[in-house]
């Protein structure tokens, strides 16, 4: 849900959540659909379409297996992680703000993480 993002100042998530970034008004989700993973070495290549605005996109996160644990509650868990880079303009974010200084007050790459546990049925 794009209304769950959260980056710890209210006042940047209210913008972020508005219609210059995400507008959880009209685009209330942001989703991720999985088409291939391959091993590369010791990581993993999880590719799939992103999909943020409306505009979806091919990405592919670099992961990592962490491992598998029970929990306290006896469930069996597998933990993952994951990031990539991604242009936030090809995802039509592209609200900015010049700088008195010189420059603009966003950047175009943003960096996704992901920290996944699957949960044994």
């Amino acid at each position: 849900m794009a209304a769950s993002f959260d980056s710890g100042d209210a006042n940047r998530d209210g913008h972020v959540k508005g219609a210059d970034f995400f507008d959880v008004e009209q685009f209330p989700e942001l989703t991720f659909t999985s088409t291939e993973l391959s091993a590369a070495g010791e990581t993993y290549e999880l590719t799939g379409d992103l999909t943020i605005r409306g505009i979806t996109s091919p990405v592919t996160f670099e992961t990592e297996f962490n491992g598998v644990a029970v929990d306290p509650f006896g469930a069996t868990r597998a933990g993952f992680s994951g990031q990539t880079t991604i242009s936030r303009k090809e995802f039509g974010l592209t609200w900015n703000a010049a700088l008195e200084a010189g420059g603009v007050l966003v950047g175009d790459k943003v960096t996704i993480t992901l920290e996944v546990a699957f949960v044994k049925a």
